[in-house]
């Protein structure tokens, strides 16, 4: 063979090779998305959002498949983050209190009464603590990215209304699997029972349990007064902001510009959720009381009561937290 021939042939198989390489590049690629609740409810309609604006952004070359109701660890939502670090899921849309018992930092949030209003949740996400946190689950090999909103979470019940901790005296109340809540809900003289949200319904349903805590979206998407909870307490005793993040491995496997767009995305569908929740929640109370639920709001002599019953459960868990990341964000709240 000419040496003429050998540069063709040489050529032509470069060629082939750059032609497979770009083909490859440009195959569409599917990542898994995880969720606690579907898109019947913000929380859903956030991961929803992320992937149509993934699936424009990218021209089609990146699909988010989302898959809600904790799917990807068949229902038990606390096993997510977990699930997302060992690489079971690409990405979530997860809550600050479900990865709480492997990122305790996240606890911060759950703190009873710590987190007053809206403008403290946002100078806290922003802040120098919301850094922190961010921090504390990227060293746990999950990479987060933006941060949406579940809400405040609010006390329903069976028995009657509630405007002091002497109400809770006795009530079974179902929370989600943190020690965080059960010293909580104890404090107050309630009887906490750990169950996920799959079991929840059926319980209240039996009256195996008294009541339980939720933000008024959960509460009005999923009936919840259809299931003898007629009565509401507007209490605000603690906010559960959602976390986009991704699976590390996953996240070294994308070039910097599919990062920047999977970052960007994700920011951009957790302000359109947050705005969302936060716009409807007036519309949602006024739904829940047309429905026949009783609607109690506290005082602030009735809200400090709970302040000063729940005492010992802050004074437990801010060393757990982090004096720091707490120290922070009290200094945000109090600069808001």
């Amino acid at each position: 063979m000419t040496l003429s021939r050998r540069l063709t042939h040489f050529t032509v198989a470069l060629a082939g090779a750059a032609l497979l390489s770009t083909s490859l590049s440009a195959q569409a690629r599917e990542l898994s998305v995880s969720t606690v609740l579907s898109d019947a409810f913000p929380w859903g309609q956030a991961a929803e959002k992320w992937a149509e604006l993934v699936e424009e952004r990218s021209e089609g070359r990146i699909t988010l498949r989302v898959y809600p109701n904790s799917q990807l660890v068949s229902g038990d939502q606390t096993r997510e983050f977990s699930a997302m670090r060992s690489g079971l899921i690409d990405l979530a849309v997860g809550s600050t209190i479900n990865w709480s018992p492997q990122v305790p930092e996240l606890n911060l949030f759950s703190l009873p009464f710590f987190i007053p209003d809206e403008a403290a949740v946002d100078a806290v996400t922003g802040g120098e603590a919301g850094e922190m946190i961010f921090d504390a689950i990227e060293s746990r090999g999950v990479v987060p990215l933006a941060w949406g909103e579940n809400g405040f979470r609010q006390l329903s019940n069976s028995r009657g209304p509630i405007s002091s901790p002497q109400d809770l005296d006795g009530l079974r109340i179902r929370v989600v699997g943190s020690p965080l809540f059960q010293d909580t809900f104890s404090a107050l003289g309630a009887d906490p029972t750990q169950m996920s949200w799959t079991d929840a319904q059926p319980a209240l349903t039996t009256g195996a349990v008294d009541g339980q805590e939720n933000p008024l979206s959960v509460f009005d998407v999923a009936r919840i007064d259809q299931v003898g909870q007629e009565y509401l307490t507007l209490w605000n005793y603690m906010n559960d902001p959602l976390i986009f993040a991704a699976n590390q491995r996953v996240w070294d496997s994308l070039d910097e510009a599919d990062r920047e767009m999977l970052r960007e995305t994700a920011i951009e569908a957790g302000a359109w959720e947050v705005a969302m929740t936060r716009e409807q929640e007036p519309e949602r109370r006024a739904d829940i009381e047309s429905r026949g639920v009783t609607v109690t709001e506290l005082s602030d002599e009735q809200h400090q009561a709970f302040v000063e019953a729940t005492q010992a459960v802050y004074e437990k868990w801010a060393p757990r937290i982090g004096e720091a990341i707490v120290e922070a964000a009290e200094a945000s709240i109090d600069a808001r």
